[in-house]
């Protein structure tokens, strides 16, 4: 079966600290791919999508919630999160019988979760 969900487009507002930012925390290659737009690495068939720059759309810690997966390193992930300029909204918690996640606010405002099965 294909994956529901496709891509996602998530907004900055500075492209290069929030290329810092998920290089980091995701432990991908992130490269701005065409001015304002950067792509997280992936392989064919799988989910990722962009970070942007927008005047008309900004980050927020409202809407839906993104899971990033952190492949096992989940307190890593919000080590680098919080050395990156973000911050922790709620710190590794089970979520059984998925996993775990913590909750944080990107360096750019969005709110995220970081997800470890």
């Amino acid at each position: 079966m294909s994956n529901r969900i496709v891509w996602f487009d998530l907004p900055a507002a500075d492209l290069k600290r929030a290329i810092r930012f998920y290089s980091a925390v995701l432990q991908a290659e992130v490269n701005e791919e065409f001015p304002g737009v950067a792509v997280i690495s992936h392989e064919a068939g799988d989910v990722s999508g962009c970070l942007f720059t927008s005047d008309e759309q900004q980050p927020s810690t409202s809407g839906a919630l993104l899971y990033f997966n952190v492949d096992g390193r989940l307190q890593a992930a919000v080590d680098a999160a919080t050395e990156n300029g973000g911050r922790v909204e709620k710190p590794v918690h089970d979520i059984a019988p998925f996993g775990q996640r913590a909750i944080v606010i990107d360096s750019e405002g969005n709110r995220i979760a970081l997800h470890s099965g």
